[in-house]
């Protein structure tokens, strides 16, 4: 097990990893909206924020050595459903050739106050 951190992506704020890779699997931990260079969290509108995650992931994936194409599955957690819509366009243009399966849930409370988190497992 090796686990992975970058500077391009925003610090863990809890006693986790960003990534762990274990065999030919990434586990990405959940990742919301916050500014790696600030590490503020974003109040921009959910299309800005799920760009800004998903960014964010791309960067823990390459810290790994991996890519978009290696994620088979994502997890999106959204403090509100209406926000779903607008966070797929987004969602559609990293993922846009064999998408991965994915799992999107409306949950109370997200870490920060966060709009959304969104999780992912990659494989070489």
């Amino acid at each position: 097990m090796e686990t992975i951190h970058t500077d391009n992506a925003p610090k863990a704020i809890g006693p986790y990893s960003q990534a762990v890779k274990a065999g030919n699997m990434l586990f990405v931990s959940g990742q919301i909206p916050i500014d790696p260079k600030t590490g503020e969290l974003s109040s921009g509108t959910i299309q800005e924020q799920t760009k800004l995650v998903l960014t964010n992931i791309g960067a823990i994936l390459k810290a790994a050595g991996y890519g978009y194409e290696n994620v088979v599955k994502t997890t999106c957690l959204l403090a509100d459903i209406k926000d779903f819509q607008d966070m797929n366009g987004v969602y559609a243009e990293f993922f846009t050739q064999n998408p991965p399966a994915r799992s999107a849930f409306a949950v109370k409370d997200l870490p920060k106050g966060a709009r959304l988190e969104i999780e992912v497992i990659a494989i070489k």
